[in-house]
Formats: structure tokens, C-alpha cells, sequence
């Protein structure tokens, strides 16, 4: 990693370690300063917070425009921005696509939201005619559009269970046969306003429009990356939650009221 990738120890919230060796998950937090809106962040803190529940000690990586990757990569979580934003991003991400290309195919887990959703895909073109060639690494390409779609959204997921999330996006994404849906949309617009999905998925690789953040509202998608990650890394998932804590009170309230809000 060269001297310009920031490494950071997320807040255990004044918890000791007690002195215990945990095993350590590295995740790579991709283009933070740029890619980063309404709140994606706190996928990332949600995912340390949940990690560290389990049994982890979660490594957060910052990774910008011209920083290496780590030597050791468990999961990568990427965000969203604005269109300048993104373009700033574009290039640095096709300079690296061979590496993230060989990451998803050896099953690491990734979860891209929104802006990093579409340049995963084969291509964005945007609403005034711009193309931003994407990495390929899910099945989707995406055209800008002039209909803003806005608002909390639910997802039925045959692993996932109900996702409930907050879309703001005017991309319009359509799946190619390599990827497969993340959910059914059963409140919203989801990938465009008329296919009635929401986001992507090949392999480990997850991508979506859903803000709000995201993780928090959803344990079951960090459980995935984290237990997937484990496995990968230690041959073996092993969690020191009990089932009781799987959606702790405050998650089951706020995906309550997320999901009786009007659009």
C-alpha cells in the first residue's frame, strides 16, 4: 500500500479488547472522498459495527484515486456521488479493473451502491450523451434519464428477506443474462421504472440504488459479506451473536418506519 491510502481502525465504542486475539477482516472502503452521498459511509461503519459483533476486528482501508489496494482484501464497499464525482473515478477505476475483476471472480464479496453500481456495470452514459466505460464486473449497463426516482423502497430477496432502503437516482439500469436481480421491487421504482428489480448481483458481487445507509437498516446483506468474507479467509464462519441479536430492536424499529413512509 504506498503512502497515500489512508488505514484507519474503526471506533469500537469505548469497548476493550480484553487483550484477545480476533481475526481481522480487511475492508477496503473504495473512493471515499468522491463517492460518498446521502450517508454511504455509514455502510461502512455499519458493516465494522456488525463485524466486530460477530467476533472481528474489522481493518478499514481507504482506498482514492491513485492509492494501492491492500496486500490482504476481505470485502470492498463502495458509495455514491455526483456525476463529477464519478467521472473523477472512471479512470482510475478502469486502471484497476484487472484487480477488482480478479477479486469478484475469486469470490470476494463487494458491495457497490449507486455511482460505483453503475461503473461496475459495462457502461454509464449520462443524461447529456457522456460515456463512462464501467469495469464489467456485474452484467448492467446504465443511461441517465430525466425522471428522478426518490424515495423509500422495499425489496423482497429470496436470500436477503425484505430490503428496505431509500432510492434517489435518475440512472436507468438494465440487466444483462450475467447478473441476477438483488430483489423484487415491492414498493419504488428499483433499476429503472418499469423492469420492477432492484440492483445486481453476480457471484459475491452486490450492487444497488438503495441509500439510507443501506447496512443499517439490513443486517442480513452485512452478515453476507462478513460470513462469506470468514469463510474465504479462515475456512469457517463463526459468530458470537446470538439469534436473539440477529435484528437488534433499534434496526426492526427504523426498518418500520422506513417502510410506512410515503414515497
Amino acid at each position: 500500500m504506498n503512502g497515500s491510502a489512508q488505514q484507519e481502525t474503526p471506533d469500537r465504542d469505548g469497548a476493550d479488547r480484553d487483550g484477545a486475539d480476533r481475526p481481522e477482516l480487511v475492508i477496503v472502503s473504495l473512493y471515499p472522498r468522491d463517492m460518498n452521498i446521502y450517508g454511504d459511509r455509514g455502510n461502512v461503519l455499519s458493516l465494522s459495527r456488525r463485524a466486530r459483533a460477530h467476533g472481528y476486528d474489522p481493518v478499514v482501508v481507504e482506498v482514492n484515486p491513485g492509492d494501492a489496494l491492500p496486500e490482504r482484501v476481505d470485502i470492498v464497499i463502495g458509495g455514491g456521488g455526483q456525476d463529477s464525482g464519478q467521472g473523477r473515478v472512471a479512470l482510475d477505476l478502469q486502471a484497476r479493473a484487472d484487480e477488482f475483476r480478479g477479486l469478484a471472480t475469486a469470490g470476494t464479496p463487494m458491495l457497490m451502491i449507486c455511482g460505483l453500481y453503475q461503473l461496475f456495470g459495462h457502461r454509464f452514459v449520462t443524461h447529456t450523451g457522456d460515456e463512462l466505460t464501467g469495469i464489467g464486473v456485474l452484467d448492467v449497463e446504465t443511461r441517465g434519464g430525466t425522471e428522478r426516482m426518490i424515495g423509500n423502497i422495499v425489496l423482497e430477496s429470496p436470500e436477503f428477506g425484505e430490503i428496505i432502503g431509500y432510492e434517489n437516482h435518475s440512472g436507468n439500469t438494465t440487466l444483462g443474462p450475467g447478473s441476477q436481480p438483488l430483489g423484487r421491487v415491492v414498493q419504488g421504482a428499483g433499476n429503472n421504472p418499469s423492469d420492477g428489480v432492484e440492483g445486481a448481483r453476480t457471484g459475491n458481487v452486490l450492487g444497488s440504488y438503495l441509500h439510507g445507509s443501506l447496512l443499517p437498516k439490513n443486517p442480513a446483506i452485512s452478515d453476507f459479506l462478513i460470513k462469506t468474507a470468514a469463510e474465504r479467509r479462515y475456512g469457517s464462519f463463526r459468530s458470537e451473536l446470538g439469534a436473539a441479536e440477529e435484528i437488534p430492536e433499534t434496526v426492526a424499529r427504523a426498518r418500520a418506519s422506513a417502510k410506512r413512509r410515503p414515497r
